[in-house]
Protein backbone atom coordinates (compact mmCIF):
# COMPACT_ATOMS: atom_id res chain seq x y z
CA UNK A 1 0.00 0.00 0.00
CA UNK A 2 2.79 2.32 0.90
CA UNK A 3 4.44 1.70 -2.48
CA UNK A 4 1.18 2.43 -4.34
CA UNK A 5 0.67 5.62 -2.37
CA UNK A 6 4.16 6.80 -3.22
CA UNK A 7 3.57 6.01 -6.89
CA UNK A 8 0.33 8.01 -6.87
CA UNK A 9 2.05 10.97 -5.21
CA UNK A 10 4.90 10.90 -7.74
CA UNK A 11 2.44 10.69 -10.64
CA UNK A 12 0.47 13.65 -9.33
CA UNK A 13 3.67 15.62 -8.88
CA UNK A 14 4.68 14.93 -12.47
CA UNK A 15 1.26 15.99 -13.76
CA UNK A 16 1.27 19.23 -11.70
CA UNK A 17 4.83 20.05 -12.76
CA UNK A 18 3.93 19.46 -16.40
CA UNK A 19 0.91 21.74 -16.07
CA UNK A 20 2.89 24.52 -14.40
CA UNK A 21 5.64 24.28 -17.02
CA UNK A 22 3.11 24.37 -19.85
CA UNK A 23 1.34 27.39 -18.31
CA UNK A 24 4.61 29.24 -17.76
CA UNK A 25 5.65 28.56 -21.35
CA UNK A 26 2.30 29.83 -22.63
CA UNK A 27 2.56 33.02 -20.54
CA UNK A 28 6.10 33.55 -21.70
CA UNK A 29 4.95 33.45 -25.32
CA UNK A 30 2.08 35.81 -24.56
CA UNK A 31 4.35 38.33 -22.87
CA UNK A 32 6.68 38.30 -25.86
CA UNK A 33 3.82 39.32 -28.21
CA UNK A 34 4.54 43.00 -27.77
CA UNK A 35 5.87 45.89 -29.81
CA UNK A 36 8.28 48.43 -28.35
CA UNK A 37 8.52 51.75 -30.22
CA UNK A 38 10.00 55.18 -29.60
CA UNK A 39 8.23 58.34 -30.69
CA UNK A 40 9.77 61.77 -31.13
CA UNK A 41 8.36 65.18 -30.29
CA UNK A 42 10.28 68.13 -31.77
CA UNK A 43 9.62 71.87 -31.78
CA UNK A 44 11.52 74.98 -32.88
CA UNK A 45 10.87 78.11 -30.85
CA UNK A 46 12.25 81.57 -30.13
CA UNK A 47 13.20 82.69 -26.62
CA UNK A 48 10.91 85.27 -25.01
CA UNK A 49 13.12 86.23 -22.05
CA UNK A 50 16.67 87.58 -22.01
CA UNK A 51 19.06 87.91 -19.08
CA UNK A 52 22.12 90.08 -19.64
CA UNK A 53 24.78 90.95 -17.09
CA UNK A 54 28.03 92.84 -16.86
CA UNK A 55 30.54 93.74 -14.19
CA UNK A 56 32.49 96.87 -13.34
CA UNK A 57 35.30 97.53 -10.89
CA UNK A 58 37.42 100.16 -9.22
CA UNK A 59 40.70 100.08 -7.33
CA UNK A 60 42.09 102.51 -4.80
CA UNK A 61 44.50 102.56 -1.90
CA UNK A 62 41.67 103.66 0.39
CA UNK A 63 38.49 101.61 0.82
CA UNK A 64 36.31 104.72 1.15
CA UNK A 65 37.71 106.18 -2.06
CA UNK A 66 37.20 102.89 -3.90
CA UNK A 67 33.54 102.74 -2.81
CA UNK A 68 32.97 106.34 -3.87
CA UNK A 69 34.45 105.67 -7.32
CA UNK A 70 32.35 102.50 -7.69
CA UNK A 71 29.18 104.40 -6.70
CA UNK A 72 29.96 107.01 -9.35
CA UNK A 73 30.29 104.34 -12.06
CA UNK A 74 27.14 102.55 -10.86
CA UNK A 75 25.09 105.73 -11.33
CA UNK A 76 26.58 106.25 -14.78
CA UNK A 77 25.67 102.69 -15.77
CA UNK A 78 22.15 103.02 -14.39
CA UNK A 79 21.59 106.30 -16.24
CA UNK A 80 22.97 104.81 -19.44
CA UNK A 81 20.68 101.77 -19.32
CA UNK A 82 17.60 103.88 -18.56
CA UNK A 83 18.48 106.22 -21.43
CA UNK A 84 18.42 103.16 -23.70
CA UNK A 85 14.84 102.41 -22.73
CA UNK A 86 15.41 99.81 -20.01
CA UNK A 87 13.00 100.06 -17.09
CA UNK A 88 14.54 100.76 -13.69
CA UNK A 89 12.77 97.70 -12.20
CA UNK A 90 14.56 95.51 -14.75
CA UNK A 91 18.00 96.63 -13.50
CA UNK A 92 19.45 94.78 -10.51
CA UNK A 93 22.84 95.51 -8.92
CA UNK A 94 24.54 92.82 -6.87
CA UNK A 95 26.31 93.25 -3.56
CA UNK A 96 29.82 94.69 -3.80
CA UNK A 97 32.75 92.28 -3.66
CA UNK A 98 36.13 93.58 -2.53
CA UNK A 99 39.64 92.22 -2.21
CA UNK A 100 42.89 93.41 -0.73
CA UNK A 101 45.57 93.24 -3.42
CA UNK A 102 49.24 92.57 -2.77
CA UNK A 103 52.45 92.31 -4.73
CA UNK A 104 54.99 89.75 -3.51
CA UNK A 105 58.76 89.80 -3.37
CA UNK A 106 60.58 86.46 -3.33
CA UNK A 107 64.05 85.45 -2.16
CA UNK A 108 66.45 83.22 -4.06
CA UNK A 109 64.90 79.95 -2.92
CA UNK A 110 61.42 81.03 -4.11
CA UNK A 111 59.82 81.69 -0.73
CA UNK A 112 58.00 84.94 -0.01
CA UNK A 113 60.26 87.63 1.35
CA UNK A 114 57.80 90.50 1.50
CA UNK A 115 54.22 91.38 0.55
CA UNK A 116 53.33 94.90 -0.48
CA UNK A 117 49.75 96.17 -0.25
CA UNK A 118 48.67 97.67 -3.59
CA UNK A 119 45.10 98.70 -2.84
CA UNK A 120 41.44 97.63 -2.55
CA UNK A 121 39.71 96.16 -5.62
CA UNK A 122 35.92 96.49 -5.64
CA UNK A 123 33.67 94.73 -8.15
CA UNK A 124 29.92 94.83 -8.71
CA UNK A 125 27.59 93.12 -11.19
CA UNK A 126 24.54 94.56 -12.92
CA UNK A 127 21.88 92.26 -14.37
CA UNK A 128 19.04 93.10 -16.74
CA UNK A 129 16.10 90.74 -17.19
CA UNK A 130 13.53 91.59 -19.81
CA UNK A 131 11.03 90.18 -22.29
CA UNK A 132 12.16 92.72 -24.88
CA UNK A 133 14.73 90.29 -26.21
CA UNK A 134 15.82 92.10 -29.35
CA UNK A 135 16.20 95.47 -27.62
CA UNK A 136 18.36 94.13 -24.80
CA UNK A 137 20.37 92.12 -27.29
CA UNK A 138 21.18 95.32 -29.21
CA UNK A 139 22.07 97.22 -26.04
CA UNK A 140 24.47 94.46 -24.97
CA UNK A 141 26.33 94.94 -28.25
CA UNK A 142 26.52 98.71 -27.72
CA UNK A 143 27.80 98.48 -24.14
CA UNK A 144 31.31 99.42 -25.25
CA UNK A 145 29.95 102.98 -25.14
CA UNK A 146 30.30 102.73 -21.36
CA UNK A 147 34.00 101.98 -21.72
CA UNK A 148 34.38 105.04 -23.93
CA UNK A 149 32.78 107.11 -21.16
CA UNK A 150 35.40 105.95 -18.67
CA UNK A 151 33.59 103.03 -17.01
CA UNK A 152 35.59 99.79 -16.73
CA UNK A 153 32.66 97.61 -17.83
CA UNK A 154 32.86 93.95 -18.83
CA UNK A 155 29.80 92.65 -20.70
CA UNK A 156 28.79 88.98 -20.51
CA UNK A 157 27.03 87.18 -23.38
CA UNK A 158 23.21 87.33 -22.98
CA UNK A 159 21.34 84.24 -21.82
CA UNK A 160 18.05 83.30 -23.47
CA UNK A 161 15.06 81.55 -21.86
CA UNK A 162 11.48 80.59 -22.66
CA UNK A 163 8.73 81.31 -20.13
CA UNK A 164 6.17 78.86 -21.60
CA UNK A 165 8.38 75.80 -21.36
CA UNK A 166 5.90 73.76 -19.28
CA UNK A 167 3.14 74.20 -21.88
CA UNK A 168 5.55 73.39 -24.69
CA UNK A 169 6.67 70.20 -22.95
CA UNK A 170 3.09 68.92 -22.57
CA UNK A 171 2.40 69.46 -26.27
CA UNK A 172 5.61 67.71 -27.23
CA UNK A 173 4.84 64.68 -25.05
CA UNK A 174 1.47 64.38 -26.81
CA UNK A 175 3.20 64.67 -30.20
CA UNK A 176 5.80 62.03 -29.28
CA UNK A 177 3.10 59.67 -27.98
CA UNK A 178 1.09 60.05 -31.18
CA UNK A 179 4.22 59.44 -33.27
CA UNK A 180 5.04 56.26 -31.32
CA UNK A 181 1.50 54.88 -31.72
CA UNK A 182 1.56 55.46 -35.48
CA UNK A 183 4.86 53.59 -35.70
CA UNK A 184 3.55 50.70 -33.58
CA UNK A 185 0.34 50.40 -35.61
CA UNK A 186 2.29 50.33 -38.86
CA UNK A 187 4.61 47.59 -37.58
CA UNK A 188 1.69 45.48 -36.35
CA UNK A 189 -0.28 45.79 -39.60
CA UNK A 190 2.76 44.90 -41.68
CA UNK A 191 3.15 41.79 -39.54
CA UNK A 192 -0.51 40.82 -40.09
CA UNK A 193 -1.52 41.60 -36.51
CA UNK A 194 -3.51 44.27 -34.72
CA UNK A 195 -2.39 46.66 -32.03
CA UNK A 196 -3.64 45.82 -28.56
CA UNK A 197 -3.55 47.62 -25.23
CA UNK A 198 -0.72 49.86 -24.08
CA UNK A 199 1.39 47.89 -21.61
CA UNK A 200 4.09 50.37 -20.62
CA UNK A 201 5.29 53.90 -21.32
CA UNK A 202 8.55 55.67 -20.51
CA UNK A 203 9.47 59.29 -21.19
CA UNK A 204 12.97 60.23 -22.27
CA UNK A 205 14.89 63.30 -21.18
CA UNK A 206 13.99 66.79 -22.36
CA UNK A 207 16.63 68.31 -24.64
CA UNK A 208 16.93 71.96 -25.65
CA UNK A 209 19.64 72.85 -28.15
CA UNK A 210 20.39 75.77 -30.43
CA UNK A 211 18.69 75.63 -33.82
CA UNK A 212 20.90 74.19 -36.57
CA UNK A 213 23.69 73.59 -34.06
CA UNK A 214 25.97 70.59 -33.62
CA UNK A 215 25.29 70.29 -29.88
CA UNK A 216 25.24 66.77 -28.51
CA UNK A 217 22.35 65.47 -26.45
CA UNK A 218 23.15 64.92 -22.78
CA UNK A 219 22.21 61.79 -20.82
CA UNK A 220 20.63 63.98 -18.15
CA UNK A 221 19.10 66.44 -20.62
CA UNK A 222 20.59 69.57 -22.16
CA UNK A 223 19.36 73.14 -21.68
CA UNK A 224 20.84 75.65 -24.10
CA UNK A 225 20.86 79.28 -22.88
CA UNK A 226 23.25 80.85 -25.39
CA UNK A 227 21.00 80.66 -28.48
CA UNK A 228 17.94 82.84 -29.00
CA UNK A 229 16.42 80.37 -31.46
CA UNK A 230 16.22 76.87 -30.00
CA UNK A 231 14.99 73.36 -30.76
CA UNK A 232 13.33 71.18 -28.12
CA UNK A 233 13.29 67.39 -28.37
CA UNK A 234 11.67 64.70 -26.26
CA UNK A 235 11.19 60.96 -26.76
CA UNK A 236 8.49 58.61 -25.48
CA UNK A 237 8.91 54.83 -25.46
CA UNK A 238 5.68 52.79 -25.63
CA UNK A 239 5.14 49.04 -25.35
CA UNK A 240 1.93 47.66 -26.89
CA UNK A 241 0.34 44.24 -26.73
CA UNK A 242 -0.09 42.64 -30.16
CA UNK A 243 -3.32 40.71 -30.84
Amino acid sequence: MKTNANSIIIALAVIIAAYLFSNAFENRNQSSDTISVTGLGKKDFTSDLIVWSGSFSKKSMGLKEAYAALDFDREKIKSYLISKGILEKEIVFSAVNFNKDFDYLYNENGSTKQQIFTGFSLTQTVTVQSKEVNKIEDISRQSSELINSGVEFYSNPPEYYYTKLAELKIKMIAEATKDARVRAKSIAENAGASLGNLKKSDMGVFQITGQNSSEDFSYGGSFNTISKNKTANITVKLVYQVD
